[in-house]
């Protein structure tokens, strides 16, 4: 199984005030139909471009990466078995959101045990280094 994340550009969202709601629904049936089939893991949308970009020294500025011209409107974390799944749900949130969306594999970490749960570890947990 593998994690995937599949998310939609925030500016790509052209959608018309009276459509809102239907688009809405459409997108919280495909979430439901995901719940159900036990793929689900997490998602949302964001504000626009309310980012904070913390630094490891702990500066935090208010603001994207200036660099940046996509900037991210929404996600949804699934796990399924192969990419063509992950396509799959991909183009059924499209047709939802009336949006493209772009899929993206999370990099398998090696599995830890966390508060007596298997979880995959961020980077933090490990010191900073990946074990073998």
């Amino acid at each position: 199984m593998a994690r995937s994340v599949i998310s939609l550009d925030d500016g790509a969202m052209q959608i018309a005030d009276e459509e809102l709601q239907a688009v809405g629904e459409a997108a919280h049936a495909v979430v439901s139909a995901a719940q159900a089939a036990g793929v689900w893991i997490t998602g949302g949308g964001f504000h626009t471009q309310q980012a904070s970009i913390v630094h490891g020294d702990g500066l935090v500025e208010k603001s994207a990466f200036p660099e940046t011209e996509a900037v991210l409107g929404g996600f949804s974390t699934i796990e399924v078995a192969t990419d063509a799944e992950a396509r799959e749900w991909a183009r059924r949130t499209a047709a939802a959101c009336r949006t493209p969306q772009e899929v993206r594999v999370i990099v398998d970490d090696p599995l830890v045990e966390v508060g007596g749960i298997l979880t995959r570890a961020p980077c933090s947990l490990l010191g900073g280094a990946v074990p073998n």
